[in-house]
């Protein structure tokens, strides 16, 4: 059942890429923990491919700068009692 590391941790870098989502988002579609996800993206995939880590390690700042807003927003629907 266990695969390739370092094809996992450059299909995870790819997703995030292509569909510009969150840690946890690639972690829930490839059914593994966002700590297997953040290993494979900050230790892993620079070993081995570091023009791949520069990339995910943009969108990955940038969800980083954004998560304070995306809490408040969840907060605020939470309790207005919208879905």
């Amino acid at each position: 059942m266990k695969e390739n590391i370092e094809e996992r941790a450059s299909n995870l870098a790819l997703y995030i890429i292509e569909n510009k989502t969150t840690v946890r988002g690639a972690a829930s579609k490839f059914g593994v923990s966002k700590s297997t996800v953040h290993k494979d993206l900050s230790e892993r995939l620079p070993a081995f491919n570091r023009s791949l880590y520069m990339q995910v390690k943009e969108i990955l700042d940038q969800n980083k700068a954004e998560r304070h807003i995306r809490g408040g927003i969840a907060t605020r629907r939470k309790y207005k009692g919208e879905p």
